[in-house]
């Protein structure tokens, strides 16, 4: 929703001025209503001007799971929000994130949410996040929520770090491979051209050897071409895939990947599993839960197939039916929440969902990795034989040729 800038008066004749997220200025002017404040001027707020966090660079995970953390705790004493916010703004290292909360402090100082406030600033407080704080300000449970957007930041973080340590190997062996395969059909195999010319005039050099020189030749004339070409393909599919119908095409592949789809799939679910029975154990309504989770699977066509399941939920349907309905959930887990809905246990049942399919999970990206750093190595050596094999045949046929 966009943002507008106002400056409205109080009753007492104080001017103030701030920034509403909302859907139209009728709708800002119903907010400023509601604070008892007579507006005075509303406008749109204009990204450039906004001197917010719009061209800056996020701030890292393990910050703003820090803030998390010690809002909560500061608040749970009993230290007022405002008071809280100007703590944290003095006492934080990270640069970026200090002025992301002294413009979130100022905004509250203004009559804004804090929910709100935070929602200025989408490349440091995602759209989930918000939405938890929202329901926890509405709900008077903020404390619990922002300890466990903490728990869930640090989580999110931990995973992306394993993931990370267990593809720098692989992601090593293909750069190298790749670097090696170059310097060979490049620089190495140029050298036996000479040698081959007497049976390429008889037409008797042999096709792996005519396949290995002539990718030689596109490579010394071509390959700044290629590599541009790739760059330049590499980056229209990545501001393609952030399009909403590119990045639906580029979630629905990833479930398909053979192997590495099982495991997007399963995080996916257990994040989505572990946000729901987070919202559902601090009280809020499972239409709203599932409203704010579905966001937290980082799969559109999961969150998709989600949504539909909600649609169904509206209609007296328990929650394990419209999900048993669609084909990305285990058989397993709609068990599992089928049961924990008869108990009256949900929200317990759905942590315990995540918590299994995150072990799951882990032993599932370490056995892939296992196997895909065997078949990187496999791939080196079929391709390094296949230029081995091209500069030696004809060596043993001009030899065998010599010895007759």
């Amino acid at each position: 929703m966009p943002e507008f800038n106002y400056e409205a008066m109080a009753n007492t004749g104080i001017r103030s001025q701030g920034t509403l997220v909302a859907g139209s200025e009728r709708e800002v002017m119903a907010m400023l209503d509601a604070r008892g404040l007579f507006p005075v001027r509303i406008a749109v707020k204009k990204a450039i001007a906004s001197g917010g966090t719009g061209g800056r660079k996020r701030v890292g995970s393990r910050h703003l799971a820090t803030f998390y953390s010690q809002l909560a705790d500061l608040l749970h004493s009993g230290v007022p929000l405002l008071r809280s916010l100007d703590i944290l703004e003095r006492q934080t290292t990270s640069v970026g994130l200090r002025e992301v909360v002294r413009e979130v402090r100022a905004a509250v100082a203004d009559g804004t949410g804090i929910s709100e406030a935070m929602a200025q600033h989408p490349r440091v407080f995602d759209e989930l996040a918000v939405s938890m704080v929202r329901a926890g300000q509405e709900g008077s449970f903020l404390e619990d929520v922002l300890r466990r957007i903490a728990n869930f930041t640090e989580h999110a973080e931990d995973l992306k770090a394993k993931v990370t340590g267990a593809m720098a190997y692989p992601v090593f062996l293909a750069v190298i491979g790749f670097i090696v395969l170059n310097v060979l059909v490049i620089f190495f195999v140029p050298q036996f051209e000479p040698i081959f010319q007497k049976l390429e005039e008889k037409g008797q050099l042999p096709l792996i050897t005519t396949f290995v020189v002539g990718l030689s030749h596109i490579l010394q004339r071509y390959l700044v071409f290629v590599l541009g070409a790739a760059a330049l393909a590499a980056f229209f599919f990545r501001r393609w895939s952030k399009t909403p119908v590119g990045r639906l095409k580029v979630d629905a592949l990833k479930l398909r990947i053979p192997g590495a789809g099982r495991i997007f799939l399963s995080l996916g679910i257990s994040r989505f599993a572990r946000i729901l029975g987070t919202m559902l154990h601090n009280g809020i309504p499972i239409l709203n839960a599932l409203r704010i989770a579905k966001d937290s699977t980082g799969n559109k066509v999961l969150s998709a197939a989600i949504d539909n399941a909600a649609e169904n939920i509206k209609g007296g349907e328990k929650l394990a039916e419209p999900l048993g309905q669609c084909k990305f959930f285990p058989r397993d887990v709609i068990e599992i929440i089928s049961v924990g809905e008869e108990s009256n246990n949900l929200e317990k049942v759905l942590i315990d969902i995540a918590d299994g399919l995150e072990k799951r999970t882990s032993r599932e990206l370490d056995l892939f990795v296992r196997l895909l750093e065997p078949l990187m190595l496999l791939v080196m050596a079929v391709a390094v034989l296949t230029i081995v094999a091209g500069l030696l045949l004809p060596i043993f046929k001009m030899s065998s040729a010599i010895g007759e």
